[in-house]
């Protein structure tokens, strides 16, 4: 059986996992059966795998009691692609929850200084609640003012953003997330993964952890990573100044919504084909849909006549391995490289020698 390229990125050779690094196990609180665990986003503009991939995974996991949120009501608008409604908006959520949630998910959000989603940060800081930023939802935590003094991560772009926003945090690189004390933040997109697997362990046992992985193609969830390798260069800038002005290249893809989807899978490769500079996705249905826990998927179209987006996997590891190969074979390799170092996920060429880069920084 092959082994799944999503693992590649979480065997390279990196800093020994640090004690620290391990979530503390969840203790219950409030007479509460299940944990509660809050996924929040903004509605103007939320990274994708960000938001759907916790809330996926932890909700297939039947661990907690998860809840999608938004800062308020209305369509939540993903991005680079789809729209959701989600299950309450942040008012609602403290008027059914006083006591707050257990755990707060806060994924990558274009406005990071939103007044009402800082004020939920905080809100749900001074209850207790542990917090997680995914990928640069740590910008919202520091703009919250919850990373003064502590350890954390993030995208391998914003770090030289992070250095000048929040100096007074301690940014520590080559992990796919760091944990200091009740606060938990991931480098890159495709770190939602691991780091959802890490919740898993800290409320259910490594046992449950390891179960769901299994599910979802992902053996090990360690924080190990190797963030000096990314970083755009001349020939990823090449890639994207000649796919975005080769207008006549482009083409759209649709996105078949159907009822009882995986919310993972789905982020997963549409968020891929969504960066190659080359591809806008385009979502279908009579109406809204269902998906498979829970969340209300709006569509973009009621019909299409676009090429459906390529793919068929039904695991999270295997469709964005399946996405990013068939992006290189669709586009070219540099485009599937580009789009790989978007999400700071390793395939297989971007681990060889030749194909390694050094900066640190910001482009």
């Amino acid at each position: 059986m092959r082994t799944p390229l999503l693992l590649t990125l979480l065997i390279i050779h990196s800093p020994v996992w640090a004690d620290n690094d391990h979530l503390p196990p969840y203790q219950a609180r409030f007479d509460r059966d299940k944990p509660v665990i809050a996924v929040v986003g903004e509605n103007r503009m939320t990274e994708l795998v960000d938001y759907l991939v916790p809330f996926g995974l932890l909700s297939q996991a039947g661990i907690a009691e998860v809840v999608a949120l938004s800062t308020e009501a209305g369509p939540l608008h993903l991005m680079p692609a789809l729209t959701i409604r989600a299950q309450a908006t942040v008012e609602e959520f403290q008027r059914l929850y006083p006591q707050g949630a257990d755990y707060l998910i806060v994924p990558a959000v274009h406005e990071s200084d939103d007044p009402r989603l800082l004020a939920f940060i905080r809100s749900q800081a001074k209850h207790g609640a542990t917090l997680v930023g995914i990928c640069d939802g740590v910008l919202a935590l520091g703009q919250a003012g919850q990373l003064r003094g502590r350890r954390a991560t993030g995208h391998w772009y914003s770090l030289q953003q992070r250095r000048e926003d929040f100096p007074e945090t301690r940014w520590v690189e080559n992990r796919r997330y760091v944990v200091d004390g009740k606060v938990m933040t991931t480098s890159g997109v495709s770190a939602a993964i691991p780091a959802t697997l890490a919740v898993v362990e800290a409320i259910a046992g490594a046992g449950r952890a390891a179960e769901l992985g299994s599910a979802i193609g992902l053996a090990d969830w360690s924080p190990r990573h190797d963030s000096r390798q990314f970083a755009f260069g001349a020939r990823d800038y090449m890639t994207i100044a000649g796919n975005y002005a080769a207008f006549w290249r482009h083409e759209t893809l649709d996105v078949p919504l159907q009822p009882g989807l995986d919310e993972a899978v789905l982020a997963l490769k549409t968020d891929a084909w969504a960066r190659s500079f080359r591809t806008e996705v385009s979502a279908s249905a009579a109406g809204p849909v269902i998906s498979r826990h829970g969340l209300t998927f709006l569509p973009d179209v009621q019909d299409s006549s676009a090429t459906p987006m390529p793919g068929d996997a039904t695991s999270a590891s295997d469709a964005l391995d399946e996405a990013i190969q068939s992006i290189g074979e669709r586009y070219g390799l540099a485009t599937a490289e580009l789009v790989a170092a978007q999400l700071e996920y390793q395939p297989s060429e971007r681990s060889k020698p030749e194909a390694r880069r050094n900066n640190r920084d910001n482009p």
